[in-house]
């Protein structure tokens, strides 16, 4: 499936999604509010996209002036399309996929920070134990957005509040910030 990102320096440039049913790339039209609702947020932000199946999320946020972005993925069709899609967008120098399960990366990177976690896990899947683990990873006033099946209320993670949800048909986002 051919994807296109939607915003930015990049905007309107088209990207592969694996072919694989493990992966749900997320739609444009929540992808397009997703990054309109962060704004100026994204500039400048350094990006986690756990789950990161195509990598969309972080081609977007690199698009529209993210500084960096890492890559997790752990499924082998998904880690070979976004290679060929960190090539084809020429995202060498701020993008950088790291072949490995998010809970793996996590213990092993305890330090590592970053202003945006945007997290897109397998809806039949979600990991909530594996999600909660990567909120030691934001840095202060960073954020984290999970998208998740809709018609369940946000998922409560530990040390994070809920700022703000969002609802769109079947699937839905959580905005989460570091709890004071």
């Amino acid at each position: 499936m051919r994807l296109r990102v939607i915003a930015g320096e990049l905007g309107g440039r088209f990207f592969d999604s694996p072919e694989t049913s493990t992966t749900h790339p997320m739609g444009e039209r929540i992808r397009g509010a997703l990054f309109n609702m962060l704004g100026a947020d994204v500039t400048g932000a350094t990006v986690l996209e756990p789950f990161a199946g195509s990598g969309a999320l972080s081609f977007e946020a690199l698009s529209r002036g993210a500084k960096s972005a890492v890559l997790l993925e752990k499924e082998k069709r998904a880690q070979a399309a976004i290679e060929r899609n960190i090539k084809t967008l020429d995202l060498n120098r701020n993008a950088r996929l790291v072949k490995a399960n998010c809970r793996t990366w996590s213990e092993n990177n305890p330090g590592e920070q970053f202003d945006l976690v945007l997290v897109d896990p397998p809806y039949h899947d979600m990991q909530l134990s594996t999600v909660a683990l990567l909120i030691r990873h934001l840095k202060p006033n960073g954020l984290m957005v999970l998208s998740y099946q809709g018609r369940a209320p946000a998922p409560t993670v530990n040390g994070v509040v809920v700022v703000d949800t969002r609802l769109y048909g079947d699937a839905a986002l959580a905005f989460y910030r570091l709890s004071s």
